[in-house]
């Protein structure tokens, strides 16, 4: 199994303070997946960062499936086939204006919706303050069942990252780390059931799918 985390977050200066506060979530999510290891459901999961700021992109939009056959920047192929190749994505955001990040939506949209769809997402938001980016995750939901990639009912909100997290990603010693964790394992539980169930579905049939063909097919019939 593997996944991509997509770190939302491209905010590279302070104020705030810490600066790139979804570092210590990212962090924290590799390990948590690596202190299960042992466990037979996570023995074999593998996950990879998609950090925003990795991907300076154009000023002028322009999406990777606009792109000429062999014209379309190096970066942006090498994503699409990660993208194409992962059983589910973590998708990790700050929350601006009670949305997800722009910068999160703005590297997703270069994307068609057929390299995610028919696989699961889970909401992961995270704040400086004591909402934990709550309200970024309910347009989240919509936007990432329109991109294709259905995210799971269990979401993981992280009020005060910055108390609860250290810079590496570890728990402060003030946090029960008890209960983190198994905070965290209900959402990627579910995340790791739905990937499985997908991947085991996608095996059998292959999906009769209008976002590879044309996604006006998914418009009602009209006169």
């Amino acid at each position: 199994m593997k996944f991509l985390l997509f770190l939302g977050t491209s905010r590279d200066s302070s104020p705030p303070r810490p600066k790139r506060l979804g570092q210590r979530v990212a962090k924290a999510c590799f390990q948590h997946f690596e202190n299960k290891r042992g466990e037979s459901q996570l023995h074999d999961v593998e996950i990879e960062l998609v950090d925003v700021l990795d991907y300076p992109l154009e000023s002028v939009f322009k999406p990777h499936f606009s792109y000429a056959k062999g014209r379309s920047p190096r970066a942006l192929d090498e994503l699409a086939e990660k993208i194409q190749a992962a059983d589910g994505y973590i998708m990790v955001s700050p929350e601006y204006n009670h949305s997800m990040s722009p910068a999160l939506a703005n590297l997703l949209n270069h994307f068609g919706s057929s390299l995610f769809s028919y696989k699961p997402s889970i909401i992961l938001t995270y704040s400086a303050g004591q909402w934990g980016g709550a309200r970024a995750a309910v347009n989240m939901r919509t936007y990432l069942a329109e991109l294709g990639c259905l995210p799971v009912s269990a979401m993981i909100h992280i009020p005060k990252a910055q108390e609860v997290f250290t810079q590496e990603g570890a728990y402060e010693t003030n946090q029960s780390e008890a209960e983190w964790r198994g905070y965290f394992d209900r959402g990627f539980s579910q995340l790791i059931w739905w990937a499985e169930a997908c991947r085991a579905q996608r095996g059998k049939q292959s999906p009769n799918d209008s976002f590879v063909i044309n996604p006006s097919q998914r418009n009602a019939p009209s006169d």
